[in-house]
């Protein structure tokens, strides 16, 4: 339910920013494919300088890949805020951006070669968290509920999807946990640095 200041900054023809971020926890060996993805996109982002058009369409890939993997989700969470100042919104960002990355294993190593048999030669983890952030404009009523329910998770991917294609993404981060092949995140771990994880 917006607030009478959203309705004032409505009226008065501000534009309404979202910052949000999504935690997505799936568990099992047969996850392990998903790192090649994430792993993928984030060269991609890198070696594009961020380009907003490849990163959204890399988020597009990743939460397609997540939903074509939802028997294996275990736990979730999301949290945001709204702004009606792009700077704010993008300061927020940049909170969410620096939170993620403090948590465990969640910044992968891009100086070495990508391998296609890097998932066969090494151990394989059995917990993966994904950490998507974002900013958009306008409203999303999608993403502006708790996503700690698996339909309603999965809304809130589709959503995401579609603010790329409809160009309404102003920032966007992919961050995961552990970062690459051969890095194991327990079970204590995921209890230590994700406490808002909330069984779907």
């Amino acid at each position: 339910m917006s607030s009478w200041r959203d309705r004032i900054n409505r009226m008065s023809g501000r534009t309404r920013f979202v910052g949000c971020r999504i935690f997505l926890h799936l568990a099992g060996q047969e996850v392990a494919p998903l790192l090649g993805i994430l792993n993928r996109q984030a060269r991609e982002a890198i070696e594009t300088d961020g380009d907003i058009e490849v990163v959204g369409e890399g988020l597009a890939e990743i939460c397609q890949s997540l939903l074509q993997y939802d028997e294996y989700w275990l736990s979730g969470a999301n949290e945001g805020d709204v702004f009606w100042d792009e700077g704010a919104a993008s300061d927020y960002f940049n909170e969410l951006f620096t939170d993620s990355a403090q948590r465990y294993l969640s910044e992968p190593d891009l100086s070495s070669p990508a391998t296609t048999d890097e998932s066969f030669s090494l151990p394989v983890t059995r917990n993966l968290v994904v950490m998507l952030s974002v900013v958009y404009d306008g409203e999303v009523p999608e993403l502006e509920t708790n996503l700690a329910d698996i339909n309603v998770m999965k809304a809130g991917l589709k959503a995401l999807i579609n603010l790329h294609y409809q160009k309404r993404l102003w920032a966007i981060q992919v961050q995961f946990s552990p970062a690459q092949f051969g890095e194991e995140l327990t079970n204590d771990q995921l209890l230590q640095y994700f406490p808002e994880l909330v069984p779907l």
